[in-house]
């Protein structure tokens, strides 16, 4: 079984790397075991397809450099936080056993985005009882509780409830993201158009995460939202 330090859940593949492949390419970088669940394959995008996206996102892991990428193909659009849904995620959870679990922002213009941030979250605390019973590959599994829980910020602006200091890694996540070549900025193409595809959304990516760096007086940061106090063991823990 391989135990992951991290596990980052999307709604759709691409959610990730947007949200927090900064944080995640810093975090592999000092050692930490990161995987991916993407919860749909993004079969209603504007652009591309299904079957390109799940290629897309395969080459995006790569440049991340991810220990582990699944996708559990709800339906895009339509799934809900149900009991059905959530004992999927909880297998996955149990699976991997993650310390930390970074999740959709808790609201955004996507309605997938906060269906997703909720499911997530309650699958995570869900996870821990162990009357809920779960297995894969006909064994029964562990309850198992993430010790964290966070949600990373995506369309719409957000206060952060604290940021992560990213400098050195914006390329990474630059990289990671032009990976799903047929969802963003592409002057070449010929397909619609919608908010994700113009030169300035692209361009948000690195001016966002250069104002909260300039908050806090570094180059780069993310920001995440949390659903309990951020505790510290000492002042002199912060930046």
């Amino acid at each position: 079984m391989i135990k992951l330090d991290i596990l980052a859940i999307g709604a759709h593949p691409d959610d990730i790397e947007l949200g927090c492949g900064a944080t995640i390419a810093k975090e592999i970088s000092l050692g930490k075991k990161v995987g991916v669940l993407d919860l749909t394959r993004g079969e209603l995008g504007t652009r591309g397809s299904a079957k390109i996206r799940d290629e897309e996102a395969e080459n995006a892991a790569k440049i991340l450099g991810l220990t582990v990428r699944e996708n559990l193909a709800f339906a895009d659009g339509f799934f809900i936080n149900n009991k059905e849904h959530q004992l999927k995620v909880i297998e996955i959870i149990r699976k991997y056993q993650p310390e930390i679990v970074l999740c959709n922002a808790i609201d955004d213009r996507h309605i997938d985005h906060s269906k997703g941030s909720e499911l997530v979250s309650n699958a995570c605390f869900l996870s821990g009882l162990r009357k809920i019973e779960t297995s894969i590959n006909n064994k029964n599994q562990d309850a198992w509780r993430p010790k964290q829980v966070y949600h990373y910020i995506q369309w719409k602006n957000l206060k952060p409830d604290f940021v992560v200091d990213v400098s050195g890694y914006i390329d990474i996540k630059l990289n990671a993201i032009k990976a799903y070549s047929s969802q963003f900025y592409d002057p070449k193409s010929n397909e619609p158009t919608s908010p994700i595809t113009s030169k300035n959304f692209l361009d948000s990516v690195t001016y966002r995460a250069q104002d909260l760096g300039r908050l806090i007086g570094v180059a780069y940061a993310e920001g995440f939202t949390t659903e309990r106090f951020v505790a510290v063991k000492s002042l002199d823990n912060l930046i």
